[in-house]
């Protein structure tokens, strides 16, 4: 397994060349194994790259009815909600989510209403059943994005959520709203072949630096990640500027 930095000069660049490997990901996946899966992230940054593969001509090389979408964390609010990151992502992509399998998390006025342990548990049953024999399916590229406070998917540091160990846990009591949300757990985000964490802005670059500080998942969940093959880590230069020595520049 590998760790790799790439920084990028802005938010904008970065999102541009997320996206630019992102499709290269999926037509390499699907090249290899007929199929593609990418687990999704919310935040500005990831709406930035969504609407980037939506805009990249490239994206006519990936055909997405072979692509499963799924997703490492989701506000549990009722469907079609702002602040659901299946909301933002539906209207980033586009028409392109019309294309592909797309497996969002349960919405809170869904069929096991405003309970999100019934939740949590019926989405890690649509893992297995994808992943059919075994628990979880192939996930070729998990997107993460990275919190102020060192947070990943809805992984909040010293917050219960840390510690579960089964494959998607509900989380209560956020430390910022919505309080109620449901996530993977580290163990099911480091089965992926690949996860790529990325920040961008000055705000997240005490966060990035906890990340390579040595500082346990409990504490800085960032630094609990891991791609089974590769993790990439993808910045801009404010969220960098703490660990420089360190990274490998794009310019």
């Amino acid at each position: 397994m590998s760790t790799d930095v790439v920084v990028h000069a802005d938010a904008r660049v970065l999102a541009e060349a997320v996206a630019a490997r992102l499709l290269v990901a999926l037509v390499d996946a699907q090249a290899a194994r007929g199929e593609a899966s990418v687990v999704l992230t919310g935040g500005e940054l990831a709406t930035a790259v969504y609407q980037a593969v939506a805009a990249s001509p490239a994206q006519h090389a990936v055909d997405w009815s072979r692509v499963a979408l799924w997703w490492g964390d989701e506000r549990f609010l009722p469907a079609g909600d702002d602040q659901r990151n299946e909301t933002a992502a539906r209207a980033a992509f586009g028409p392109l989510l019309a294309a592909a399998v797309v497996h969002p998390m349960p919405a809170a006025d869904g069929p096991d209403g405003n309970d999100p342990e019934a939740a949590a548990a019926r989405y890690a049953r649509q893992l297995a059943a994808a992943g059919h024999p075994a628990r979880l399916p192939h996930f070729d590229v998990l997107l993460l994005g990275v919190g102020e406070d060192g947070h990943v998917a809805s992984i909040f540091p010293e917050q219960p959520a840390a510690y579960e160990t089964r494959v998607v846990c509900a989380v209560r009591g956020a430390p910022k709203p919505p309080r109620t949300r449901l996530s993977l757990t580290l163990p099911t985000i480091n089965t992926a072949e690949q996860v790529w964490l990325a920040a961008a802005g000055p705000e997240k670059a005490r966060a990035v630096e906890l990340a390579f500080s040595g500082a346990g998942p409990v504490q800085v969940p960032a630094a609990g990640v891991a791609g089974v093959d590769r993790t990439l880590w993808l910045l801009d230069r404010a969220a960098a500027a703490q660990v420089r020595s360190r990274l490998r520049a794009l310019r």
